[in-house]
């Protein structure tokens, strides 16, 4: 692997105007595809196995043309102070905005509040229901223009109006602090590297990477039926990892100049070492995000995908496009401890004359091993206790902003009919195989009443041939309580002694019932997801260490790290601690894809830190040096650029927590902490004690394993034999 990969990076220093041809075609390529494809929507919604799912697919088939899946909106109208939404002047408005609605090419139908008893018992509210006949991924803009200027018109006439659904879903902000993000990142990059040049590399590759991949998802993004979370999510991972792996690089190429190499030589040393470090520290990442495909969740599934091909795309950068660009820039990156003309007068520093904070930092540690590894374990297990309180659900409008109009409608809604209004359950009853449909749907209707937390069950809805009928349930508690959950499953429950009296099947679905459905899912995914991702991942690591302990270890520190993270998230997104600072204007249920999601790209992160601080140690113990001198020796060369990276990444993180979108907004903050904890407190701190500790069975594997395994070279050994190769060809016979 490093042989390969020297002879890869001195290619590309060598051939620079070739590969930057390449990688400038592909950016460009890239570009054009997205500017030229449709614009992406919201993503279909479709949760393969689960009852909300078959029930939708069974009102397709029973009920033609009802579009069952399309897309709706709730036009909420709310009457002046000392008004109500019966006079006269109010309901001529209404009529007039429901008949402009009704107008529109993909509009199914649209309820008229009046007749269809869609206005609050104190008169004040009322409610039109708009459905199309697509879904909110397939709806024209025109059709979301005509809502608006609906909207608009019925404002101008003294009414408030608000609009609801999933019809008006507008693209997630991110606002500045994203930029604030970047720009933190590249101080500590100039800090890092003493020179503005050398910082300005890793930033350059990894927002050129980040261009390629995001362009490629909206090109793709119509196509592939990509929502608009998928480009962003791929675009916050794949710039954290592309300026990560650009920095170890150089940071490895400036090294290798700073012992006399020349700087071809170097650039090829660079991403042979660092490179192999960084190949399999992608990998990790890769497996992790494909993993998710596991899960079964389309949507999900397409958002790993995604953000896997963005890092596949930042470690081809790192390995051919750093190295081409080291050559374009020749003198003016300068060796390790020398700082540029701009930062220290081109002057090589004095050598300090006591070791480096990294150095004393682990010396520390290897002294004091029991204390450090109890006082890391013990913070990251008190960090982790809100997590044994986590609430899953996805979110809906009530978590929105209060400046959106979807925000709005749902606070008049609750206002005026109730919490639960928001998050009504359609009771599906199949009574094909029953010898009485019209008896079973009544019983049905009756049970449902009977059950707790039921405000108002509407009538069954019949199919033309009778077999099937919709029931429509309104809760009393609102769409993401708990209450609702016991609800849906209490319906259900209800299901098997109906089945056997009438032959009749219940099916519960709808937004809040699919919701409840896909944490289900996702809760019990997470066990098989986290068996085959850390299994797989630490298969990878006994190759790359080539030993049982370092990946276990590894491992281990790792569920720590995510188990704190999501306690913080908790703690921030559930109970409300620090909501204000963060922007969480309300609080409530952990989004379900949370605990997955932050496992798979976490871990993949975490192993980021574990590959290029242990590798490091490793190759000073295979070199000679004893268990613990290693360790130091690991910290002295690579705990200044794994600190940087940390902060880079956390950086990176924490800018997509000033979202308007509340998905990004605790992606963001979730892995922004998790990288915080597992690279200060378990890589840093817990790492080196427990190596510590073990001494030199850390690096223990079986006889009969060692032959097994392949040779991949991650230390360069093969690039020291090489050294050694030519200094006895110097020697005179």
């Amino acid at each position: 692997m490093a042989t390969f990969l020297y002879k890869l990076g001195r290619l590309a220093f060598r051939r620079r105007h070739f590969v930057a041809l390449i990688w400038v075609a592909l950016l460009t390529l890239a570009g054009v595809g997205a500017a030229s494809a449709p614009a992406a929507g919201n993503t279909s919604f479709s949760i393969p196995g689960t009852e909300a799912q078959k029930a939708f697919d069974l009102l397709e088939q029973r009920f033609p043309g009802a579009s069952a899946d399309g897309a709706t909106a709730r036009v909420v109208f709310k009457a002046p102070a000392g008004q109500k939404m019966t006079d006269a002047g109010n309901k001529a408005t209404v009529n007039k905005t429901v008949k402009e609605l009704a107008g529109g090419s993909e509009v199914a139908s649209v309820a008229d509040p009046y007749t269809g008893h869609a206005v609050s018992k104190d008169g004040t509210i009322a409610y039109a229901s708009v459905k199309y006949k697509v879904s909110g991924m397939e709806l024209e803009d025109s059709s979301r223009t005509a809502l608006e200027d609906a909207a608009d018109d019925a404002r101008k006439a003294g009414l408030t109006v608000e609009i609801g659904g999933d019809a008006l879903n507008a693209a997630p902000e991110t606002g500045a602090t994203e930029v604030i993000g970047i720009a933190i990142a590249a101080v500590v990059l100039v800090i890092t590297f003493g020179s503005l040049l050398a910082a300005g590399l890793p930033l350059l590759t990894a927002i050129i990477g980040v261009g390629i991949g995001v362009s490629t998802v909206t090109a793709l993004a119509s196509a592939l039926d990509l929502g608009t979370t998928t480009s962003t999510l791929a675009s916050m991972i794949g710039l954290a990892v592309g300026i990560d792996y650009a920095l170890f690089i150089v940071s490895r190429y400036r090294a290798e100049l700073a012992e006399g190499r020349t700087r071809e030589d170097a650039a090829g040393r660079a991403v042979g070492t660092a490179g192999s470090a960084v190949v399999f520290a992608g990998l990790t990442v890769v497996i992790a995000l494909v993993g998710l495909s596991v899960v079964n969740i389309p949507m999900l599934t397409k958002m790993g995908i995604a953000a896997a091909g963005t890092v596949v795309i930042a470690v081809l950068i790192a390995l051919t496009m750093i190295p081409a660009l080291l050559g374009y820039a020749g003198r003016r990156v300068k060796p390790a401890g020398e700082k540029s003309k701009l930062l220290g007068g081109g002057r090589a520093a004095k050598k300090p004359a006591r070791p480096n904070m990294g150095t004393r930092w682990a010396s520390f540690v290897v002294r004091r091993p029991v204390a450090v590894l109890l006082l890391g374990v013990v913070g990251l297990g008190a960090a982790a206790v809100p997590a044994a309180s986590l609430e899953l659900g996805l979110p809906d409008d009530g978590s929105q902003p209060v400046s959106t109009t979807q925000r709005r409608a749902y606070d008049l809604l609750s206002e005026g009919f109730g919490p639960g209004f928001n998050g009504p359950l359609m009771v599906v009853v199949d009574a094909k195989d029953s010898a009485r449909p019209k008896t079973a749907f009544t019983e049905v209707s009756d049970e449902i009443k009977g059950l707790k937390d039921v405000v108002t069950v509407t009538p069954p809805q019949p199919n033309k041939a009778g077999d099937t009928a919709t029931i429509t349930v309104v809760p009393n508690s609102k769409p993401s309580s708990t209450t609702t959950e016991d609800l849906v499953h209490a319906i259900r429950g209800a299901g098997g002694d109906i089945k056997a009296k009438t032959d009749a099947e219940i099916l519960v679905t709808g937004s809040t019932a699919m919701n409840i459905d896909v944490s289900q899912k996702l809760n019990d995914a997470l066990v098989p997801y986290l068996a085959l991702v850390v299994g797989l991942a630490f298969l990878l690591l006994i190759v790359v260490f080539r030993s049982i302990l370092v990946p276990l270890k590894a491992a281990l520190g790792f569920l720590l790290s995510v188990l704190a993270a999501l306690g913080a998230v908790v703690a921030v997104f559930q109970w409300g601690w620090l909501s204000g600072l963060m922007g969480v204007e309300q609080t409530g249920p952990v989004m379900s894809m949370m605990p997955i999601f932050m496992v798979g790209v976490v871990f993949g992160l975490a192993m980021d830190y574990e590959v290029f601080l242990v590798t490091r140690m490793r190759e000073a113990y295979v070199h000679g040096e004893k268990a613990t001198q290693a360790v130091v020796t690991g910290f002295r060369h690579g705990a200044r650029v794994v600190t940087a990276a940390a902060v880079i990444m956390i950086a990176v993180f924490s800018g997509f927590i000033g979202s308007s979108e509340a998905m990004i907004k605790m992606i963001g903050f979730g892995l922004a902490i998790a990288v915080f904890f597992d690279a200060f407190v378990v890589r840093m701190a817990i790492v080196p004690a427990v190596l510590a500790l073990l001494g030199r069975r850390a690096w223990w594997l079986p006889a009969w394993l060692d032959r097994a395994l392949p040779n991949v070279d991650v230390e360069g050994e093969g690039l020291r034999e090489k050294d050694a190769d030519e200094d006895r060809e110097l020697v005179p016979a």
